[in-house]
């Protein structure tokens, strides 16, 4: 017989949910692991919250040392920045501090800030990108210009669902989400994705490894002048990002790779984007509403000569 369970707990300022399920564990291991994998991201959460003026990452912020002591997941963070913006080219850039207001109870109507925003652009890197970027030493401590913050922003959620996967054991297959970064073991599972626009589900899709949704909807608010912010930023800018598109999920062999990828299409524009998802594949949701599914590259099989 087999054992399921499914679990939603808050966490990181969003939503994780743990659904297990295991021919070979009982109900009880499976209870016992979602109790590892609560606890794993409450941890996670006090250590990596820039809101938490007693978090480590807020501690690493204000030291104004230019190489800090660090744990190992911070180390990690760090080093998941770095290689966010190395592969992106600085486009995916953990340095810029996103506004730290409290989500509206009420989100701005994303009909009317896309009617306001001003002309659609893709995103660039800041000029000073590659100085900007933590790298960790022998020693694990976490070496950047002084002055530089780190915001784990989507990373730490790709981060947590990856470290929560890991702890499945052989036997039990599972998807794990923190805050719409999907961490899968075991076969392929139908994944849904929930149309920015509309709130329904848009697609559906079979996948392995790890998915993630990165979009301009889930936190928007009207400034006091009466324009809309966002919090997906413009490195050149650091202001809100209007590039076209709402949303992107895209699906790569982890939650952070995930993560990474759906960030860069989504600041990178339509064209772009095309492009980045047809790797693996992955659902790119323009301004106008449509949705567009990408489809990933057929693998290609070589013949070997006898």
């Amino acid at each position: 017989m087999t054992a399921t369970l499914v679990r939603h707990f808050s966490t990181m300022g969003g939503t994780a949910a743990v659904h297990l399920e295991s021919d070979v564990a009982g109900a009880k291991r499976l209870e016992d692991l979602a109790d590892a994998i609560e606890r794993l991201f409450g941890a996670i959460d006090a250590r990596l919250s820039p809101y938490s003026p007693e978090s480590e990452l807020s501690a690493l912020n204000a030291d104004p040392r230019a190489a800090v002591p660090a744990s190992a997941l911070v180390a990690d963070l760090a080093l998941a920045a770095r290689r966010a913006s190395a592969q992106t080219r600085g486009i995916v850039d953990a340095t810029l501090r996103v506004q730290t207001r409290e989500r509206p109870a009420v989100p701005a109507d994303l009909a009317d800030a896309l009617r306001s925003a001003p002309p659609r652009r893709a995103a660039r890197p800041a000029l000073d990108w590659r100085r900007r970027q933590p790298s960790v030493d022998r020693d694990g401590r976490v070496c950047r210009t002084p002055g530089v913050t780190l915001d784990p922003g989507g990373l730490g959620k790709g981060l947590a669902a990856d470290r929560a996967a890991a702890l499945l054991p052989g036997g039990v297959h599972g998807a794990i989400s923190c805050g719409g970064d999907l961490a899968l073991r075991g076969p392929a599972r139908q994944v849904a994705v929930t149309g920015a626009h509309t709130g329904e589900e848009a697609h559906r899709m079979s996948v392995r490894g790890g998915v993630a949704t990165s979009g301009i909807h889930a936190r928007l608010w009207r400034e006091d002048d009466g324009s809309y912010s966002h919090h997906v930023l413009d490195p050149a800018t650091g202001r809100p990002a209007w590039t076209g598109l709402v949303a992107v999920t895209a699906v790569a062999p982890s939650a952070l790779d995930a993560e990474i990828l759906a960030k860069r299409a989504l600041l990178s524009g339509p064209l772009v984007a095309r492009r980045l998802l047809r790797v693996h594949g992955g659902v790119v949701q323009h301004d106008d509403g449509f949705v567009e599914v990408v489809k990933s590259l057929p693998t290609a099989r070589l013949a070997v000569a006898a």
